[in-house]
């Protein structure tokens, strides 16, 4: 299968790009304020994300969307623009080895909210995987 085609490798594409994040964060908000910080990867992310849609000739008037799609998305941005800043506070004040980890039990949370409101069913040998996660998380964050 084409990669640009495989769901696989992209959702590793972007686990190695969060990574990054968490990274290039921690280096960047050193000697300011993680709110501010949030501000500013957030207009850098505007620009890229504009420039690329753009030029690539995805650019489609927000105006014709559906209702639905557009509240949606607002509540997904919402969500992220929280979930960036929680992201940030906890990058200034702890250590990105275990506030990213933390971070990451966003997928036993996904696999819930999935079963609960998209009806997603995943296999045993699935929610095997999804416990080990939320164990691995939770053995990170229990301080000794």
């Amino acid at each position: 299968m084409l990669a640009a085609n495989n769901w696989f490798f992209w959702a590793a594409l972007s686990a190695c790009f969060a990574a990054l994040t968490a990274i290039f964060a921690k280096i960047g908000i050193q000697g300011i304020d993680s709110d501010f910080a949030t501000l500013i990867r957030t207009v850098v992310i505007v620009f890229v994300l504009a420039a690329f849609v753009w030029f690539a000739g995805k650019w489609t008037d927000p105006r014709t969307l559906p209702p639905r799609t557009l509240l949606f998305l607002s509540l997904s941005a919402l969500a992220t623009g929280a979930s960036w800043v929680c992201y940030f506070r906890a990058l200034q004040i702890g250590e990105a080895s275990k506030v990213a980890p933390v971070d990451k039990f966003s997928l036993v949370l996904v696999a819930l909210f999935a079963f609960m409101f998209l009806g997603e069913r995943p296999s045993l040998r699935e929610w095997i995987g999804i416990g080990l996660v939320a164990g691995g998380v939770l053995v990170l964050a229990i301080k000794r």
